[in-house]
């Protein structure tokens, strides 16, 4: 099957919305997305693309995942979340172990995004969640954005240490995608409770970077939204 789909795959390319998202998804020399290939193919059309091919097994996903073309990546790992809703626990924790052993593949923001929660976070629910330390604390960006992104399910699910602990650890991070990435969690945190993240907030709001307080306090009345970015609370 995997043929077939790499077949349909280049029949959806549009090169002209493909140069667009090379550009968006900074993939010039030097940028966080460097080599990264676009076919221009939308992820609603990607998503029904996967649905198709669900029966592909874990080595014929492997090959997707090292592939240089985004839309193959997020594909296969469309894929692996369908996989992993319909499969038992001794499944799901070897496309955990699988997910982990693929990160330097999950290199783009959208992937870590569409795939961390569903398959990391919703594992690990119910499983120790010591991964997650070492993962935030890793030199590799999108082992660190995984680790914070992949606490949206524990969110979800009102339980907030992780999210805490993750964010304090990233706090002076210097790669604005994490602290978009922690501040975007911070205000999932917060839509659940309140006192949690301005308990949080009044601890550490001072030394956050400013992408990240914004993103946090983002849903706060505009009056109380501005103290905290002029330093007032």
């Amino acid at each position: 099957m995997l043929p077939q789909l790499n077949s349909l795959l280049q029949s959806k390319a549009n090169p002209t919305k493909a140069k667009i998202l090379q550009g968006f998804f900074k993939t010039k020399k030097g940028q966080y997305g460097e080599g990264d290939i676009f076919l221009g193919i939308t992820v609603p059309e990607q998503r029904k693309i996967a649905k198709q091919f669900t029966n592909l097994n874990l080595i014929e996903l492997q090959k997707l995942l090292n592939s240089k073309i985004h839309e193959k990546r997020l594909v296969s790992l469309l894929i692996l979340i369908e996989k992993y809703k319909k499969s038992e626990d001794k499944i799901k924790k070897e496309i955990f172990n699988f997910y982990l052993k693929n990160t330097d593949n999950i290199n783009n923001w959208d992937l870590v995004d569409l795939s961390a929660p569903n398959i990391i976070g919703n594992y690990l629910i119910n499983h120790p969640r010591e991964r997650l330390i070492t993962l935030a604390k890793s030199k590799n960006l999108w082992e660190k954005r995984i680790s914070i992104i992949s606490t949206f399910s524990f969110i979800k699910n009102n339980q907030f240490q992780e999210t805490l602990k993750i964010s304090k650890i990233l706090l002076n991070d210097s790669h604005d995608l994490i602290h978009k990435a922690v501040g975007w969690m911070l205000r999932e945190l917060g839509k659940k409770d309140i006192k949690e993240l301005e308990k949080f907030l009044k601890l550490y709001y001072k030394q956050m970077p400013r992408t990240m307080l914004r993103y946090a306090i983002e849903k706060f009345p505009e009056n109380k939204r501005q103290k905290y970015l002029k330093g007032k609370i």
